[in-house]
């Protein structure tokens, strides 16, 4: 590996680094990072902090200033090429007299794809994309996910104990984990653009489903920030049987309730400051979770965060609509009576489903286990 090959993995990596601390802040739009680098010195740094603000490239080049003049810049994502909330990242790397950009790389963004990389070699610029590739891509699975296929990244969250229970017969589960889980399940929420559950769950926990800034976890400017932009709080209730009264509808922020039929309660939920959508399956019996989950790309949603029982989180994986799995584990057992984490009806050995466990760390007491289904090929 040559000297440049080095210096421009270090600075990629150092990219990289910046466009994680939009974790919370950027959705709709992805997670972006950029350095400019004269002579070997760092002469700029930028990150996209939020949507309808800079990007990363304007960030970055304008704490250079002069100095961006044949300068390198490296950035996670392909300088965009299009007029959105801001003018074209490409045209400003231009302007600025930037002589060689590294793109981490290419954006699936179908206004992009590719033409914000032919616009600066137009303009004289060297241009070298795919350096630290698969780190880029880890920062945004969901945006990725929703350019390419229309469907947001799906990530579910459960929690249980060490013989794999999630709540007692009675349904009574709180709380199987720790403090430290469920700071951890908040930043789950908060770097998601909306939270399903389903209507067992609410009624039974009479859940919020918000995003609190002061149970983050997080240094109280970035909880702050994090917790000011809720996602959107999605309710499965094909029947609609969750009372309005409760918690969920007495927070601010959105709610969306997904049903079968609307049933003339239009007004009733619109008075109560949410949203009804009827997604009815073929056969008219529950919602159609992928029409659900098209309808939140659509919206803008790139990770949806699944917390709910083992009924809609079985509905949901039975369909394969799940890309990750949060299994929180607690050292504790509930007994064989207990409800099961995932409703799967399999009869035979062969119907078992394999994962592959890409992550598994301590979370206070309890274990965290980040895993992802194989599907057949």
């Amino acid at each position: 590996m040559s000297d440049r090959d080095i210096c421009d993995r270090q600075m990629m990596s150092r990219a990289v680094q910046l466009a994680a601390r939009g974790l919370y802040t950027t959705e709709p739009n992805p997670r972006v990072g950029c350095v400019l680098v004269r002579e070997g010195v760092i002469v700029g740094e930028g990150w996209h902090v939020r949507a309808g603000e800079g990007h990363a490239e304007v960030n970055a080049l304008a704490m250079a200033g002069d100095n961006a003049r044949g300068a390198t810049a490296y950035v996670t994502l392909e300088p965009c090429s299009h007029f959105g909330k801001t003018p074209p990242c490409a045209d400003g790397l231009i302007k600025a007299g930037v002589a060689r950009v590294v793109a981490a790389m290419q954006d699936p963004n179908p206004q992009v794809a590719g033409r914000g990389l032919t616009r600066l070699r137009d303009a004289g610029i060297d241009v070298q994309c795919g350096v630290l590739e698969s780190e880029a891509r880890a920062l945004n699975p969901g945006f990725i996910k929703r350019m390419e296929t229309g469907l947001p990244w799906v990530r579910m969250k459960l929690a249980m104990s060490l013989d794999g229970r999630t709540a007692m017969a009675s349904g009574e589960s709180q709380w199987i984990t720790g403090t430290d889980a469920r700071a951890d399940v908040q930043r789950l929420r908060a770097r998601s653009g909306a939270v399903i559950s389903g209507a067992d769950s609410v009624l039974l926990d009479d859940s919020a489903l918000t995003v609190r800034a002061s149970e983050l976890g997080l240094p109280e400017a970035e909880a702050i920030a994090a917790a000011a932009r809720q996602p959107l709080r999605v309710l499965v209730d094909g029947r609609l049987r969750v009372p309005l009264e409760s918690r969920l509808f007495r927070q601010s922020g959105p709610v969306l309730v997904a049903c079968r039929t609307l049933r003339g309660r239009v007004p009733d939920y619109g008075f109560a400051g949410a949203e009804l959508l009827s997604l009815p399956d073929e056969a008219g019996e529950k919602v159609d979770l992928d029409a659900l989950l098209r309808e939140l790309a659509s919206r803008g949603c790139n990770e949806v965060l699944v917390e709910s029982g083992a009924g809609l989180s079985g509905a949901f994986y039975r369909a394969g609509l799940v890309d990750e799995l949060v299994v929180y584990m607690a050292p504790r057992l509930l007994g064989s009576r207990g409800r099961p984490l995932v409703e799967l009806p399999f009869d035979s050995m062969s119907e078992a489903q394999d994962l592959d466990i890409i992550d598994m760390r301590a979370v206070g007491r309890d274990w965290r286990i980040t895993a992802r289904p194989v599907f057949p090929s």
